[in-house]
């Protein structure tokens, strides 16, 4: 499942292959996108926010007709060519979410597509040096650049992004006492980028029941803090670890692991759905606290 570095280093990829580059053509399967022509605009450069990509283009002047389906808070109708008009340089977002199963390809021009089989294919953008292909994504809008906001805006501090503010991320998180530690922690409002697998190995580093209530967290601004140093060290590869080792099987402190021993105590790693999410922990390691 991807999850915030998975995000970043995503973002990353499809900015080596396309920065910089006019696209040569695009194809969205998608009914929202279905008639939309992104061909002779420039892709500017390639970001994430949380879990949100954000492919961001400037469009070419005098492009016509106005493509169907393009999101904008202007209205109906008032799509990427509209509003471009005849002023070069309008800037646009494509906008995409991976949630669980989705994911962005980079080739080179003439390789064979095989990350995933082609059904799953929402959007091809080519261009002369590389083709980005997106595979079963979610909330793919595209929408002004300045108008990125309607669609982000909501979430917490980026635990990797330039909006960092560990302060806020705790606030944030104790507005809401009443929550389970496990379900703050994957609130993207709280703080944005983390998932079921960091928030399983966060709660175990930091010996916290993923039931005890927000109120009851002995120290919020570590758990925060654990959180950004274990996203961050996973920042440019793509074997996720928390344990420090790279080797199959040893990646994860209790993700994962449910019925194998704790690598402390070594008691059985439990698995259950809190919140509509598996979780995985340690009882010993982790016992309930109750809040005072």
């Amino acid at each position: 499942m991807p999850e915030g570095d998975t995000v970043w280093n995503t973002a990353r990829v499809l900015h080596r292959a396309l920065a910089g580059a006019r696209l040569t053509g695009s194809d969205f399967r998608v009914p929202q996108l279905a008639a939309t022509d992104l061909t002779d605009w420039t892709v500017r450069e390639s970001a994430s926010r949380g879990k949100h990509l954000l492919l961001r283009l400037t469009a070419p002047p005098k492009v016509a007709p106005p493509p169907t389906g393009a999101t904008s808070s202007a209205g109906a109708g008032a799509g990427p060519a509209a509003a471009a008009g005849d002023d070069a340089g309008a800037r646009w977002t494509l906008h995409s979410h991976l949630r669980m199963d989705g994911a962005w390809r980079a080739y080179a021009p003439g390789e064979r597509w095989t990350a995933r089989p082609a059904h799953l294919i929402r959007v091809v953008l080519r261009s002369a040096r590389a083709v980005a292909v997106g595979y079963h994504l979610h909330d793919l809008a595209l929408v002004p650049t300045a108008e990125e906001e309607s669609l982000v805006g909501h979430l917490g501090p980026d635990l990797l992004g330039a909006d960092w503010d560990p302060a806020e991320a705790v606030r944030r998180l104790a507005a809401h006492p009443d929550a389970t530690i496990s379900e703050a922690l994957l609130d993207q409002r709280n703080l944005a980028g983390v998932g079921n697998l960091y928030k399983c190995e966060v709660l175990f580093l930091r010996g916290v029941s993923p039931r005890t209530p927000v109120r009851a967290v002995p120290d919020l601004a570590g758990t925060v803090a654990l959180a950004r140093k274990l996203l961050a060290a996973n920042r440019g590869r793509w074997t996720q670890s928390t344990t420090g080792s790279l080797h199959r099987g040893q990646t994860s402190y209790v993700y994962g692991r449910r019925a194998q021993p704790c690598r402390r105590c070594g008691t059985a790693i439990r698995k259950e759905e809190l919140g509509e999410r598996v979780t995985y922990w340690c009882p010993v390691c982790q016992p309930e606290r109750q809040a005072d």
